[in-house]
């Protein structure tokens, strides 16, 4: 690799980062570039507004959900190691595991929680429950209080509960709580030095906290929350990590499995796995899923990929096999995300001459609407479809199971659960933009924000994806 060409790099992104923190009100900012034998870290801005401090290089955030893609390898150990098999239900190791719906959890398989397509319709499942039996408390609460959207295998809907059932499956078969496989199995082979599992450990070390836009000055104002509950650390809600410590891992997937110092961390038929094709809704917005990772294409070329929503803040891991790169960032205010796309972009065109395609060419007035009408539904969840002016409206309501599910979800919000009214158009049936946006905006990480529906049926769609969720016609 050229210096050259990363110095370059390096000081393209400071530069992005400085312009769109101060035009964006984005407190701090932090990303990392590990391409071809050279890596650089480059900070801007303010880690927490309370305290001042700064935004560090080795700052560490909550690491959201890129946390999956280190669940799924934990689950793929097992599997090398031979404990687990992806093709057997899930009961076969955990058979207190059950939902709302009789037998509906006894045809779900290990690979079904690992590829989002397990169903489970637990979106915004939120038991406030601390410790070695969160996890198991997560579980049980699921007998009673989710459902499913679908048959196992039969659509893609991104999962939260999916990985927590798998978090919990892997203290079943081990004997060690989440917090303690995933020091032992991944930070410590892989190197991730300076990551850890708690608010109490974070704060022994520098670590940043998310700010959301304050409604009426759009300023943005220090989180209320630090974490998720513990029942939520598979699916995110509690590791913390650093740049240099996702640098370790997305670099460990790039090697086979082989970690930085030359450990083997998963097998590279594992590695491998993890990377291809499990399941395919074939839809702009909702790109392949491999094990884990999400696999977004940007022309030929392929980038594995996670976000992470914290509490006020994004994280993202980005690795690109066929270049030899990773990519890992972090923002403290929601709208980060948008500097993250930007910035990945610039790497793909800019650094590597990948060639992106627009994705989204054109919009069209000629589509029947009516087909798309109706009410949607999923974990506390309604959206409510009509045609307004020719283009669809969603309306989405906020229906909270109790006050603890209230009280979790709106201040992981931000405090607010309500939106505006969302008015699309048609790009071809079954595939929608929001308006006002310009068509470019969808090439690269932010496709998610088209809207499509599938499975149409007598004359109705029955299921709406919004962001990569299902929510199935009431």
């Amino acid at each position: 690799m050229n210096n050259n060409a990363m110095h370059l790099l390096e000081a393209q992104l400071h530069a992005q980062s400085a312009a769109f923190c101060a035009a964006s009100h984005v407190p701090g900012f932090v990303v990392g570039v590990h391409h071809a034998g050279e890596q650089f870290t480059v900070a801007h801005g303010t880690a927490n507004l309370t305290t001042g401090a700064p935004m560090l290089a080795d700052t560490g955030f909550l690491l959201g959900s890129v946390t999956k893609v280190l669940t799924t390898t934990l689950v793929l150990q097992q599997v090398d190691r031979g404990v687990l098999d992806l093709d057997k239900p899930v009961v076969t190791y955990l058979p207190e595991f059950a939902l709302n719906v009789p037998g509906a959890a006894d045809r779900i398989l290990v690979r079904h929680l690992l590829s989002h397509t397990n169903g489970i319709d637990a979106d915004l499942y939120f038991p406030d429950a601390k410790g070695r039996d969160a996890l198991n408390t997560y579980v049980a609460g699921l007998a009673s209080g989710c459902g499913t959207l679908f048959e196992p295998g039969e659509q893609l809907s991104y999962s939260n509960g999916g990985m927590i059932v798998a978090g919990r499956l892997l203290e079943v078969v081990t004997g060690l709580s989440f917090p303690e496989l995933l020091a032992r199995d991944l930070y410590a082979p892989v190197g991730m030095r300076d990551s850890s599992t708690s608010a109490e450990q974070a704060i022994l070390r520098g670590t940043a906290i998310g700010h959301f836009p304050d409604p009426e000055t759009t300023e943005p104002r220090p989180t209320g929350m630090f974490t998720l509950p513990d029942t939520w650390g598979p699916a995110g809600g509690t590791p913390i990590g650093t740049i240099a410590d996702l640098l370790a891992f997305g670099r460990t997937h790039l090697a086979g499995g082989v970690s930085p110092s030359g450990t083997r961390v998963l097998s590279a038929a594992s590695t491998a796995l993890m990377q291809q094709v499990s399941h395919d809704m074939r839809s702009p917005n909702v790109p392949p899923m491999g094990l884990g990772w999400v696999r977004y294409p940007f022309g030929d070329t392929t980038v594995l990929a996670m976000s992470g929503a914290s509490p006020g803040g994004v994280s993202l891991l980005c690795v690109i096999p066929e270049h030899d790169l990773v990519l890992a960032a972090f923002g403290n205010t929601p709208g980060a995300i948008m500097l993250q796309d930007q910035l990945l972009q610039w790497v793909l065109r800019e650094h590597l001459g990948v060639r992106i395609p627009s994705l989204v060419t054109e919009t069209r007035q000629d589509v029947d609407l009516t087909p798309y009408v109706g009410t949607y539904r999923s974990d506390q969840l309604r959206i409510d479809v009509s045609i307004v002016d020719g283009r669809l409206e969603e309306r989405t309501t906020y229906e909270p199971a109790d006050a603890t599910q209230e009280r979790i979800f709106t201040e992981f919000a931000g405090g607010t659960t309500s939106a505006p009214p969302q008015h699309y158009v048609p790009v071809r049936p079954g595939l929608f933009a929001p308006a006002g946006y310009p068509l470019e905006a969808f090439d690269g990480y932010l496709r998610l924000l088209l809207v499509s529906y599938h499975d149409v049926r007598d004359g109705r769609a029955r299921f709406r994806n919004g962001g990569g969720r299902l929510a199935r016609r009431a």
